[in-house]
């Protein structure tokens, strides 16, 4: 037989590669055994790093300048932000890597308490844009609330990816620097070092850093676990119980304030958290061998976005203790071999994981989250992609996070573990809305109200949404919304009443005051995306009834009947449902209508109602509005009058002043953010100015444009926007409008 070259090279390839692996194993172990013999003549250092927030990302630069200066670390205990960091260093990343993968993380993203606007289904959204008061409620166990702010399924899913490769380890000593880290259990008042014999990595992370009262609590083991910091945030004491013979503690925790900084609540309260800490963090530091306490400056524990600059001030930090460090400095030789001996040790990331499981639910919900995760882990691994699903899962209200783990499936084989978190407190959820408006005390409004949503009613996707609103407009509705079998389609039968004064406005003086009074029923059949896009068709017939109140009659009363059959699309892209920055949103629909009161024949509708914010820098948006709507040419009943005038429809002008069978709105304006709200409290505070053109009117020819000019501020909190606006018209019209959630 003639071998080819080609031929002699494959046959021998399994002989070299076998070589290879021989040499690769037999250069590990002469590092492994220089690197004992060298340990061996000299002492072992352990790193201490404390909580702190964003002002963690100082220990990035502190683990930069011992590197440089071929200091090693043989032990690694931390709390809180020293807890992600010291794990992140443990598995073997270097500063430079941990430096760029912190660059990656979107912290405004990772730290909101729920998904994004964007990532949560169509019907969350509605949810958000209906009833904006952002304070999670659920009935399950009666009415209640989350026992944290934030439950962390986002910077749950950085913890996940961080330490998947060691996620099913049992012993943190097993990580290629022994590991530490510290959580506070709630009901036993005690520090806890977690070292991996209780719950896995990622878990671990996540207990070090729940915050009371901003991150939930982990229970686990018959513990409630949260943030260290609370007992030891200078976990001194578990580095030297690790062995560490030479403690080196790296202080980043936030100093006491002046006396000017407690003129305010919050500032008294940060101050009394840092006095009840302190007598504990003066101990941990005076067990310390060495200190390293970077001069943080005025960085407060929210400032993720300058890690940059934090990471430098560590790195100098450090550099001020060099005379005190670099004593502990290895030769280049006995360096390398250190490094060579910890890369040993680090474990691949996983390409692929099998088998996979669902854990912390059942029955149909478990079945569709394999369903919708199947197609992420089935052969290749992509992590990606797999933490996108599921965050659309989390954000169809179910759970309050999701996330992944290896686990031990056989033996030495590792599977993937999904793991799913009911919310304790819901469902039936409960959305809350509060609408205070006006500009003067004859232009109040005032409606508060609740939505209850019972989720998997018949089947799983099925809900049973009921609304209550009172005030200055009353709303009672309820709805079932029924998926048809696996698909996007839905049937979705309805009923409601609705009762408000209607104010009929003329040359600017109010001239009559109506009671609107309808109820009625209808049923639709749609097609939803799931989280942008949906499609209704359906019948729907109202009685109605319009009474004078008070003033002149502007309109004969009337009693009747009136049904009509619809279609509408609704898009939305937008990234808020109150103050968006990107994104677009179309509401649009065509009605015919059989008859109405007060006219005897059918007529035709359509409507398409736009905004499109398109962002020009980090903090500012340019915005247009658009808005049109007609009778194809026919008047329309009193029912159904197109109306503009008040808030974000001519905010100069009153109410509804203008009605019309046709109408058209167009503006536009700019929005920038001008301060950042505390967590708790809200988002942020914008300066806007805004111009808008439009009328109602029964012929085209007869349009009259009115033009109205705003600009204010809008503050996004947990209660709704809250907005304060000046509104001038061209022929004269003034308005100071104050306003608290979205207009009713």
């Amino acid at each position: 037989m003639i071998c080819h070259p080609t031929a002699k090279v494959n046959l021998l390839s399994p002989v070299v590669s076998k070589i290879t692996v021989a040499a690769a194993l037999l250069v590990a172990l002469l590092a492994w055994e220089a690197h004992a013999v060298a340990a061996e003549s000299r002492s072992r250092i352990g790193i201490a790093l404390s909580g702190g927030g964003a002002r963690g990302l100082a220990h990035i630069g502190v683990l930069k300048w011992l590197e440089e200066n071929r200091i090693p670390v043989d032990k690694v205990a931390g709390t809180s932000m020293g807890g992600l960091v010291g794990a992140m260093y443990a598995e073997g990343m270097t500063p430079a890597e941990m430096e760029d993968f912190i660059k990656t993380i979107d912290w405004d993203v990772v730290l909101l308490p729920e998904p994004g606007y964007a990532d949560i289904a169509f019907r969350r959204k509605q949810d958000k844009r209906d009833y904006t008061v952002d304070i999670p409620l659920g009935l399950r166990h009666g009415l209640s609330a989350p026992n944290g702010f934030n439950p962390g399924h986002g910077v749950g899913l950085v913890f996940d990816r961080i330490t998947l490769p060691y996620s099913s380890l049992t012993s943190f000593d097993e990580l290629p620097i022994p590991f530490r880290c510290v959580a506070t259990d709630l009901l036993r008042a005690e520090s806890v070092t977690l070292d991996g014999s209780s719950m896995p990595l990622p878990q671990a992370l996540r207990a070090t850093m729940s915050i009371p009262g901003v991150f939930t609590p982990l229970e686990v083991n018959g513990m409630l676990l949260a943030d260290g910091f609370l007992m030891k945030n200078i976990p001194t004491d578990v580095a030297r119980d690790m062995g560490a013979e030479v403690v080196i503690a790296v202080d980043i925790g936030t100093p006491l304030s002046k006396e000017d900084a407690l003129a305010s609540i919050g500032g008294i309260l940060q101050q009394s958290i840092g006095v009840m800490t302190i007598e504990y963090d003066r101990r941990a530091l005076r067990s310390a061998d060495i200190v390293i306490a970077p001069d943080l400056q005025n960085y407060t524990v929210s400032d993720y976005s300058a890690g940059e600059k934090l990471i430098q001030l560590g790195y100098e930090g450090a550099a001020r203790k060099a005379a005190v460090l670099r004593p502990f400095a290895l030769s280049e030789e006995a360096w390398q071999a250190h490094l060579a001996a910890r890369y040993a040790r680090k474990r691949p990331y996983p390409q692929s994981l099998a088998p996979v499981r669902i854990a912390g639910t059942g029955g149909r919900a478990e079945q569709e989250v394999w369903i919708r995760t199947r197609k992420h882990v089935g052969g290749q691994l992509n992590l990606s992609r797999l933490e996108t699903e599921l965050t659309k899962i989390t954000g169809e209200g179910r759970f309050d996070r999701l996330g992944y783990q290896e686990f031990l499936a056989d033996g030495a084989q590792t599977g993937l573990e999904i793991r799913a978190h009911q919310k304790t407190y819901a469902p039936p959820l409960v959305n809350l809305t509060l609408s205070v408006e006006g500009s003067d005390v004859h232009d109040f409004r005032f409606v508060t109200g609740a939505r209850v949503t019972a989720m998997d009613v018949l089947t799983l996707g099925s809900e049973w949404r009921t609304d209550v609103r009172v005030g200055s407009d009353t709303f009672l509705g309820t709805e079932f919304y029924q998926p048809l079998g696996e698909s996007k389609f839905f049937v979705a039968p309805r009923a409601f009443f609705h009762k408000t004064a209607r104010d009929f406005i003329f040359s600017n003086t109010l001239s009559s005051t109506y009671t609107d009074q309808r109820y009625g029923g209808a049923v639709d059949i749609g097609y939803s995306s799931g989280y942008r896009n949906e499609v209704r068709v359906g019948y729907q017939i109202t009685q109605a009834k319009l009474k004078p109140l008070i003033g002149n009659l502007s309109f004969p009363p009337f009693e009747g009947y009136s049904d009509q059959v619809r279609l509408g699309w609704i898009f939305d892209g937008q990234d808020s449902p109150t103050i968006p920055s990107r994104g677009s949103r179309i509401d649009s629909e065509v009605v015919h209508i059989f008859r109405s009161p007060d006219v005897n024949y059918a007529f035709d509708q359509a409507q398409v109602r736009s905004s499109h914010f398109i962002p020009i820098s980090s903090k500012g948006s340019v915005f247009l509005i658009g808005a049109i709507g007609t009778s194809f040419g026919q008047s329309a009943a009193p029912l159904q009058l197109f109306s503009l005038g008040g808030p974000y429809r001519l905010d100069a002008y009153n109410r509804d002043e203008f009605l019309g069978s046709n109408y058209i709105l167009a503006g536009g304006g700019y929005r920038r953010e001008i301060w950042r709200l505390p967590q708790l409290v809200g988002k942020k505070v914008y300066a806007t100015g805004y111009y808008e053109l439009g009328n109602s009117f029964q012929q085209w020819d007869s349009i009259d444009p009115k033009h109205s000019f705003s600009g204010g501020v809008i503050a996004d909190t947990i209660f709704g926007p809250i907005s304060l606006t000046a509104n001038v018209s061209v022929d004269g019209r003034f308005k100071l409008r104050l306003a608290l959630g979205r207009p009713y």
